[in-house]
């Protein structure tokens, strides 16, 4: 049998992982090129690439190459291939270029003399002519222009081998079938599935990493699902090889799924899922791997004594709403991985490196890749204790601090002092001692106390004027100085940084860690997070506000719209309420909230949590009256898959505020609040309504520096 010489194309970066690929199939000469990689063989090894190249975009044959200088040369050298050895009269093709050619503006023109040329010489030799089919050719010729050069190949696997049957044509996806491949290779997956181990993608969207995955761990030939290659419309194609190879390849597949270990895939998007599975099947997969819809806090492996490999394309921008929302998303990636996936390895694909230093991991390897035309980077993780990198700036010692931390420590000794009186005679145990008093420290400093005294520290994101650097500096003052000054152990003080919500959900999860620690307030018990959230779960603003509810509450049928975690849910039944309904979209604060009425001895059906989200709720609530007394303090911004739209505070609070005033009785009352500082009350619009703000008088001492963080106003049906 003849020996030819062939060329796999690439994506930019793949090509020597594609040489690596072709060796392990049996090529021994492959080698990296412009381009891909080269190799030699009979035609089964063109055929044998064909089939199980999970890299490769094509498998070319090459036939000529000449030198071309311009159209005519292109002319001349196509009209001497032999093309009666390839194809007949009554064979379609069609014709790829790529390259520059001096003469040819735009690839249709060089396209368009193969053409002619190819044609011609048949006319010329029988008197008639195969014809052109774009969409469903019998034979496919790439044409290659390169320094006055003309490579022209055979196009052996017709459509590109990336596509490889299982997924629908018209789904948008992130990532193609190999590049997909590229990424499980360059993690290691192939070794980690022959030590069994186990494969997970949190964020899994059509489920091309895990279904790849299940066919490189099953030893599945990533072309044995397609119908057609390029070779079959090829008057010298050997279907017997073809057959022998194919045959072989069953043998390998049915064996493998025998195999084959864990493998899962989570997506909060239900359509992603649905996707997944469906292509799960179509691979021929059913009942190998599992999708599910999770959210990313609530990842873990399938048993405990799983380990392997998780990989991730997390999701750009776009998809959650905001670009300002990626970083917490990856913060919130590396706290799942350290908490969940030690003795992991760990795969994150994205086109911000930087993003990755929000995991709190270090990593050991980056690999390049292209995903289309975006550069992109793989970063390794080996998750394990050794490797963990706090996201939490190292505290500066006293000897290292500028003189701007002594008027911050003198500030912080200054407010607590001034509160602590006040702080007594209101029994208050949760409150704000600093708010960026001093503009250098813009920080908001919080004290709870409890079984212990713990310190929640926001540090307000700088604007892009401020220089990195010099706030990094002051930060690392502050936070050496702040439990020296408040008299806490370092382990007691918890950070964040607190980033305008804009178009995301205000309440956007950081951790999962569910360390709860109860407080008091006003004789109440609640249960606050420190670590899991941006905000801690009782809300120290509010808490005139909620006091008020409870004055209000008695003999009161009450409803808390955006309950949030029912602490004003708690003081309305303690005043009073004889029946109360909270709605929030969150099942996790509906659960908090139910742990609130537990621990505050509150039983009963007459007190009902309702997961829905509330615009939509009050809108098939509509007319309905029955509540006395509602408290209405919605986010300023919120977006979310369970919602039809998204909600913006100063664009819809007329809206809301006249939904929740037809479900309140004549003689009822609405408390409504919200945080937005810019906020301005359309009076107008609600001048059908008695409107009193009671802004001043609910906001809180210790946070008077701050008024504009605070609205609040009671609304009631005009009488008469």
């Amino acid at each position: 049998m003849s020996l030819h010489i062939f060329f796999a194309s690439a994506p930019k970066y793949m090509g020597s992982l594609l040489a690596e690929e072709l060796l392990r199939i049996g090529m021994r000469d492959a080698t990296e090129t412009r381009g891909g990689a080269r190799f030699s063989g009979t035609l089964e090894a063109g055929y044998r690439a064909c089939l199980w190249s999970r890299v490769a975009n094509r498998i070319l044959l090459p036939l000529a190459q000449f030198p071309a200088s311009d159209p005519a040369d292109l002319y001349a050298g196509v009209t001497e291939i032999p093309w009666e050895e390839h194809l007949t009269p009554d064979h379609t093709f069609a014709i790829q270029f790529d390259g520059v050619l001096n003469g040819v503006k735009h690839p249709r023109f060089a396209v368009q003399r193969a053409k002619d040329a190819i044609v011609d010489r048949f006319n010329r030799l029988v008197g008639r002519r195969p014809s052109v089919d774009l969409e469903r050719p019998d034979l496919r010729i790439h044409l290659y222009a390169h320094q006055e050069a003309l490579g022209i190949s055979l196009d052996l696997s017709g459509k590109s081998l990336h596509l490889r049957g299982y997924r629908d044509a018209n789904l948008v996806a992130p990532l193609k079938e190999n590049l997909a491949a590229a990424l499980l290779l360059r993690a290691g997956w192939p070794e980690i599935a022959a030590d069994g181990g186990a494969l997970l993608d949190p964020m899994c969207g059509a489920g091309t990493l895990v279904i790849e995955g299940a066919l490189m761990a099953a030893d599945i030939a990533p072309g044995l699902l397609r119908d057609r290659f390029g070779f079959h419309g090829w008057i010298q194609h050997d279907e017997t090889c073809w057959q022998r190879l194919l045959s072989e390849a069953r043998i390998r597949r049915d064996a493998g799924l025998r195999r084959l270990g864990p493998l899962r895939g989570y997506d909060m998007d239900p359509n992603a899922v649905r996707a997944s599975i469906h292509h799960l099947e179509r691979a021929g997969l059913a009942g190998h791997a599992h999708f599910e819809r999770r959210e990313l806090a609530q990842c873990r492996p399938g048993r405990a004594e799983d380990e392997g490999l998780v990989i991730v394309n997390p999701p750009y921008g776009e998809r959650l709403g905001t670009n300002e929302a990626l970083p917490q998303l990856y913060a919130r990636l590396g706290s799942v991985l350290k908490e969940r996936f030690v003795g992991w390895r760990a795969g994150v694909f994205t086109s911000d490196p930087q993003l990755g230093k929000h995991m709190g991991l270090r990593a050991q390897r980056i690999h390049t890749l292209y995903n289309g035309p975006i550069e992109c980077r793989l970063l390794h993780f080996q998750v394990e204790p050794r490797h963990f990198v706090s996201d939490r700036p190292r505290p500066l010692p006293p000897e290292e601090r500028s003189p701007g931390a002594t008027m911050l420590a003198n500030r912080l000794v200054k407010n607590l002092k001034g509160l602590r009186k006040w702080q007594g005679k209101e029994h208050i145990s949760c409150m704000r001692v600093y708010d960026a008093d001093l503009p250098e420290y813009a920080l908001a400093v919080d004290i709870y106390e409890g079984e212990k005294r713990w310190v929640h520290v926001q540090e307000y994101a700088a604007p892009p004027s401020v220089d990195p650097k010099r706030a990094r500096y002051r930060l690392r003052e502050a936070l050496g100085l702040i439990p020296e000054v408040l008299e806490v152990a370092g382990e007691q003080v918890f950070f964040k940084v607190r980033r305008p919500q804009k178009g995301s959900n205000q309440y956007e999860r950081f951790a999962e860690k569910r360390s709860f620690h109860e407080v008091a307030e006003g004789g109440h018990r609640f249960l606050v997070n420190f670590e899991d959230y941006l905000d801690t779960g009782l809300f120290l603003d509010h808490r005139e506000v909620r006091r008020l509810i409870g004055r209000l509450a008695a003999g009161k049928r009450f409803l808390n719209l955006f309950g949030y975690t029912g602490t004003a849910t708690v003081y309305a039944i303690k005043g009073g309420a004889v029946s109360s309904t909270t709605v929030d979209m969150s099942n996790t604060y509906l659960e908090w909230a139910a742990s609130h009425l537990v621990l505050n001895g509150i039983l009963g059906a007459e007190h009902e949590l309702i997961q829905a989200e509330c615009v939509r709720w009050l809108d098939l609530m509509a007319g309905r009256r029955g509540y006395d007394l509602i408290f209405l303090d919605p986010p300023s911004f919120s977006t979310s898959k369970r919602m039809l739209g998204t909600l913006d505070i100063q664009r819809d609070h007329v809206r809301l505020i006249k939904a929740a005033m037809r479900l309140l009785e004549a003689d009822g009352q609405l408390v409504f609040s919200n945080n937005l500082r810019r906020f301005r009350l359309d009076l107008e619009a609600l001048s059908g309504l008695e409107v009193v703000d009671i802004s001043a008088e609910t906001l809180p001492r210790d946070f008077a520096r701050t008024p504009r963080i605070h609205h609040c106003w009671t609304i009631r049906n005009r009488s008469g």
